[in-house]
């Protein structure tokens, strides 16, 4: 294994008493320990470690997803409802236990005992104490040091397991919220001789966990989500580490986040203040808190990827090379909450901001941002940090209407630039500030500190202004040391160095570009694909009935091959089910679920009249026109309660979302249900697009059937669609398999209810490419441009959600694409652009390209902007 070289000599700005110390923290996230392959990694680092005469001190998180199966575990025994998460939770730890090949000195069986004894527990008196929930969730830590440190003996390391809250004592802050006392706690991290000298009187190689420590009585605490990050910063300041490494499953910190940006490039070197502030505006690489215990103690961080520990990742220390005031990031923060306060008395009113901030402080309230004028003071909380649940809003909101007026504004955005000496660039920046022109802005700050320069914006805008803002500021190539290559470059990396993954299209590449000949602009549809994809998801055990969503792709040669394969249809207008009636001869209109949305009367009164099984998603159908229902079988789409996806536009539940029947208007719906004379056959949700992890569905399975029971009649639960491709290159496929596994024990545990899904993108997207050619190039400053000949006319997924798509050369396949260009139709708007920063070979006029996974929301959602056709349509 090839790893790259460390560099924490002296020119990082490094102490010599640190330099010289023979200690090294190394943290692993939980996606590293969540497989045999990264573990066998693991110790081969560690075996490097000892080689290299040092002494390494590892400490890692829970297996990936299980903190957040044990916060699962909590709610569903506080609301005393049946749950498979125990014994999955202990499926997972044994199944990778038996793949690392370990045994009896593996055995997790008293931590599991103790789960069981406090989840019954919890489910017999119908809630949770501080201490309960810190000793369920510390939980998840200490079962993956069981695995760990049998893995590591095993493999003949010299390894002794030290349980964190033996090394690690919070202080009690003067928090009014005690309960942050227990659930984000702060550990003094003081150099301590006296832990030094018992771990070194131990074996060469430590193991302990992040995230758990003891206060001053003995009892667990937790440091708080991420927590350990800060667990092994503390260790490193305590031990005096040569030190510390964070391995996660990224190569550093980047200038956004790479997963919705491949464009993003890496950050080489950062400044500990400039690592702080990135962390702290939304870059999930590290947790904020765990930087201030290496500044002050002079220790460098290196943030590397598990499984590509040959890339040199970012350093974060006292000195970098480059001093050039530039913005390094762009950052977004969902989900914060502002409080806006307001009155004309505040003006030169001596303690008119102690007395409001008084207020937040007494009821552990954390402030983010803050702005002021003579009349307003507004201040953004971000609710993972604040403690800003549903008592303490209100209570926080009755406290200062003694004091002003009182807005509460929900689900903002932050925005932020961040980078050094940021205002004395502001003039460079202005152009790119233009994206906000039309955007609602509820609050700008820029910080003392002069790193950052935030925009605070309605949530769904978040993604795009920040794809804007990178694509103008950040360059795609070129720049000062501080950028490393792009996120795409990387991966292309690891593409070069294995075999291209095949598709569909890259098999049918000499066809598809003697169609394009006669083409200018074309979509290419793959018969097969589509076919593969239905078969997949009808060969599910565990679900009776498959609709295709028919607004995802019209196209009635692929409705036929759907038809052919046995899938129903999903429709939300009558024109969709007139299409169907005419495109498929003999259609049995008893295979389609009608489901209008926000539909006039009529369109309610025409599909049950025509003896569709109609879907409502609204009490106000009932309430107003109860005598359309009266005698029909219904079914009704709920509101799970939080929706997913990969942007806000297609996230299709929650507060914010205008889909479905929230969980608190139950009882009003069985009130107009009954009074209607209508039956309750199904119970429906959909929480949204692109959703890769098949425990979506488990979960909405669990809310919809605790709808289900309150109508005796229920028959079937729909699950909805939303299941996720590939997007980029090196993407996993949707796990059918699991999904199956988990849809069956639901089945198994609700045998009465048929179970349907109902997805759209995931039967065609696959099957689709557009197909088109260039027409110009152009290099304008840093920027390149490669121009093709349809654009949002054609596909507006782009534009419209930041939706990525990967693009290619078709004609120039072979050759290496190593040059970023951005790649724009011929339409005159300035959003008209297929994909930003993408690497491409050299394009010249009338090669093809090729942008993929465009079978669904394609077409169908094409235009004649500009009065340019859209690109036509072929089956192949």
């Amino acid at each position: 294994m090839n790893e790259a070289r460390f560099d924490d000599s002296s020119a990082l700005g490094v102490p010599p008493n640190i330099a010289r110390s023979e200690w090294v923290v190394l943290k692993f996230g939980g996606t590293s320990i969540s497989s045999a392959e990264n573990w066998e990694r693991i110790a081969a680092l560690l075996d490097r470690r000892l080689k290299a005469n040092l002494r390494p001190v590892v400490v890692h998180s829970a297996l990936a997803g299980v903190s957040d199966d044990l916060e699962a575990l909590l709610g569903s025994a506080v609301r005393n409802e049946d749950s498979s998460t125990l014994s999955e939770l202990r499926e997972r730890h044994v199944e990778l236990a038996t793949a690392l090949g370990l045994g009896a000195e593996s055995t997790l069986d008293d931590l599991f005992d103790e789960l069981a004894q406090l989840v019954a527990g919890i489910r017999l008196i119908r809630e949770v104490s501080v201490r309960v929930r810190v000793r369920v969730m510390a939980l998840g830590e200490l079962m993956a040091s069981r695995i760990a440190v049998a893995f590591l003996a095993a493999r003949g390391l010299p390894v002794t397991a030290v349980d964190a809250r033996e090394l690690l004592t919070s202080r009690t802050e003067g928090h009014a919220n005690r309960e942050r006392n227990f659930l984000a706690a702060v550990c003094d991290y003081a150099y301590d001789a006296d832990t030094q000298r018992r771990l070194e009187a131990l074996s060469p190689v430590i193991v302990t966990q992040g995230f758990i420590a003891r206060n001053e009585q003995g009892e667990t605490v937790l440091l708080g989500r991420g927590g350990s990050d800060t667990s092994a910063a503390y260790l490193a300041a305590r031990l005096g580490a040569r030190r510390l490494e964070i391995w996660s499953d990224v190569p550093g910190m980047f200038t956004a986040n790479p997963r919705r940006i491949p464009s993003a490039r890496l950050l080489a070197s950062l400044r500990y203040d400039e690592a702080q502030e990135l962390a702290s505006a939304g870059s999930s690489v590290l947790h904020p808190r765990c930087l201030s215990p290496l500044r002050n103690n002079g220790i460098p961080l290196f943030v590397r990827c598990t499984e590509t520990p040959d890339l040199p990742g970012t350093v974060i220390s006292a000195a970098t090379e480059e001093t050039e005031p530039q913005v390094k990031g762009i950052c977004l923060r969902s989900g914060l909450t502002l409080v806006s306060m307001t009155s004309v008395g505040m003006w030169h009113e001596a303690g008119f901001l102690a007395r409001v901030f008084a207020v937040f402080g007494e009821l552990g309230v954390s402030v983010d941002l803050v702005s002021t004028s003579e009349t307003n003071v507004t201040v953004s909380i971000d609710p993972a940090d604040g403690g800003l649940d549903g008592p303490t809003r209100d209570a926080l909101i009755d406290d200062l209407k003694s004091i002003c007026r009182v807005e509460v504004i929900e689900n903002c955005a932050a925005v932020s630039l961040v980078g050094g000496k940021i205002r004395t660039i502001m003039p460079r920046l202005a152009p790119a500030l233009e994206v906000f022109e039309e955007e609602r802005v509820h609050l700008m700050s820029q910080a003392a500190n002069d790193l950052n320069l935030t925009f605070v914006v309605d949530a769904e805008q978040g993604p795009r202004l920040v794809g804007k803002l990178h694509s103008s500021i950040i360059p795609a190539a070129g720049g000062s040391a501080a950028f490393g290559p792009s996120w795409e470059s990387l991966r292309a990396g690891d593409e070069a160095a294995a075999p291209r993954s095949e598709t569909w299209w890259s098999r049918r590449r000499a066809e598809l570009l003697e169609l394009a000949l006669g083409q200018p602009n074309a979509y290419v549809y793959d018969r097969a694909t589509v076919q593969a994809a239905a078969r997949g998801l009808k060969n599910l055990a565990s679900v009776d009935r498959v609709l295709y969503a028919v607004k995802a792709n019209f196209n009635s040669a692929l409705l036929s091959i759907l038809d052919g394969e046995g899938v129903d249809f999903e429709c939300v207008s009558p024109g969709e089910v007139r299409w169907l009636e005419e495109k498929l001869p003999d259609f049995d209109t008893s295979r389609i679920l009608f489901t209008p949305n926000f539909a006039p009367r009529e369109e309610y009164a025409w599909g049950l009249a025509k003896g569709l099984l109609v879907t409502l998603d609204n009490l106000f159908p009932l309430e107003a026109w109860p005598e359309l229902f009266e005698g029909r079988r219904i079914a009704v789409r709920v509101d799970p309660g939080q929706g997913r996806g990969h942007h806000e536009h297609v996230k299709t539940a929650g507060v914010h979302s205008k889909f479905g029947i929230p969980r608190f208007e139950l009882a009003a719906l069985k009130r107009l249900v009954a009074r209607a004379g209508a039956t309750v056959v199904g119970i429906h949700a959909h929480s949204g697009s692109g959703i890769l992890d098949p425990m979506n569905w488990h979960k909405v399975a669990a809310e919809l059937v605790q709808v289900a029971d309150e109508f005796p009649e229920v028959e079937f639960i729909d699950l909805g669609g939303g299941l996720g491709i590939p997007e980029k290159p090196g993407d996993k496929p949707f796990d059918l398999a699991r999904l199956d596994e988990l849809l069956a024990e639901f089945r198994a545990e609700h045998p009465k209810y048929r179970l349907w899904l109902e997805p759209g993108r995931y039967l065609v997207a696959q099957s689709g490419v557009l197909l088109t050619h260039v027409t110009q190039t152009k290099g304008k400053g840093d920027m390149r441009y490669v121009g093709v000949g349809t654009g949002m006319n054609s596909l507006i997924r782009p534009a419209l959600y930041g939706a990525y798509h990967e693009i290619v050369n078709l004609t120039r396949y072979e050759e290496p694409a190593t040059l970023p260009a951005t790649v724009v139709g011929p339409i005159c708007e300035t959003g008209d652009r297929l994909g930003s920063d993408r690497l491409l070979p050299d394009c010249r006029e009338g090669d093809v390209i090729l942008v993929a996974n465009t079978g669904a929301y394609g077409y169908a959602m094409s235009s004649r902007y500009n009065l340019r056709e859209a690109a036509d349509e072929i089956v192949i």
